[in-house]
């Protein structure tokens, strides 16, 4: 099956007031839940709100992302799903619980990597 890598950006969420923010926790969860029950989930986690660093292929660590950059994710999910148009609908029902706009790609399938995992017991 095909995974789908749903995401949304840093500062989406930052319309919603502080006393609101239990409440959507509660619901996103409750979402994660029903796709661990529904056998589609794989992992998803907000990200920290701070400066990345770039590594280049020569090893030079720098800052980043460059102050020109607009959007950074703020959070994603990876479901393995049968079509995009499932994936879209639990994209919806993660919109609804986060309260922001959900974006949806599809994970290029990669039959090596699955293969060593599958040789490490994983």
């Amino acid at each position: 099956m095909p995974r789908y890598l749903i995401s949304f950006n840093d500062g989406a969420m930052d319309h919603i007031p502080a006393e609101e923010i239990p409440q959507v926790g509660k619901d996103a969860h409750a979402v994660i839940q029903e796709a661990v029950n529904a056998g589609v989930f794989v992992y998803g986690t907000g990200l920290e709100r701070q400066q990345a660093s770039i590594v280049g292929t020569d090893g030079v660590v720098t800052d980043g992302p460059f102050p020109e950059t607009k959007e950074v994710i703020g959070g994603f999910v990876v479901l393995d799903v049968a079509s995009r148009d499932e994936a879209l609908k639990w994209a919806a029902k993660i919109a609804v619980s986060c309260r922001c706009a959900q974006e949806v790609r599809e994970v290029m399938p990669d039959p090596e990597t699955e293969a060593m995992l599958r040789a490490a017991g994983r």
